[in-house]
């Protein structure tokens, strides 16, 4: 009895071997809140890779960058694509076994992901670059100080950081169960101020859906702010 054949593209030639490269490796899997997002709200996925490309275009050309709070590590490789070498890391292994279980040897964009929290001490090593998408407004106020004095401690002196969260003008807004875990989030002149005391230079970029520009703080419904300069 003949064997039944595998279902592919067959139609047009130049996704054919795309077609039996993505058999023989199978689809590729989303990650835990990738998969979350794509089921409750698919549109949530534009505006997360908009931040990583943002981030992406911004680090291009850094040797070793650090990303702080990488969650399933889906988006990370838009960063990886620009980057020598990408470590990311999150305080929960479970992000981090789902992570490793989508990576491969052969991955063209290789990450190394490791579990680590930065509330208890900075990461081992050295970074011309620094990010952290998403995080800060989940860190308790009293315990901020903390946290960016442990992401900065391996950053080089000429190295930049880029923190991304949601404003606080866009609380109103937000899922009963987003404003469970976001206890710190910021006016943009607030974030603003709290960088500049880790960093001599601080530029603030607003983001409404996956549209970053540099209109009204007051407006943004999601804050960017790049640092360089590093403090002493």
């Amino acid at each position: 009895m003949p064997s039944k054949s595998k279902p592919g593209l067959k139609r047009e030639k130049q996704y054919l071997e795309k077609a039996q490269n993505v058999e023989e490796r199978g689809n590729q899997r989303l990650g835990i809140m990738t998969s979350w997002a794509y089921w409750e709200d698919p549109k949530r996925l534009a505006f997360t890779f908009a931040r990583y490309k943002f981030v992406a275009k911004m680090l291009s050309g850094c040797r070793h960058v650090l990303e702080v709070g990488c969650g399933d590590g889906f988006v990370s490789r838009v960063v990886a694509q620009e980057v020598g070498a990408l470590t990311a890391i999150d305080f929960d292994q479970g992000f981090i076994d789902d992570a490793n279980s989508r990576s491969s040897a052969d991955d063209p964009w290789r990450i190394t992901f490791k579990q680590h929290d930065m509330l208890e001490n900075p990461v081992a090593g050295e970074f011309d670059g620094i990010f952290s998408l998403d995080v800060l407004e989940h860190i308790q106020p009293d315990r901020e100080h903390v946290f960016l004095k442990n992401m900065i401690a391996p950053l080089t002196a000429r190295g930049t950081v880029i923190i991304g969260m949601p404003s606080l003008q866009s609380q109103q807004y937000a899922s009963p169960q987003s404003k469970q875990g976001h206890v710190n989030c910021k006016d943009q002149q607030e974030f603003r101020k709290l960088m500049l005391g880790h960093f001599h230079n601080v530029y603030m970029f607003s983001m409404n859906d996956e549209v970053v520009h540099t209109g009204y703080g007051a407006m943004s419904h999601y804050n960017i702010a790049l640092c360089c300069g590093k403090i002493k």
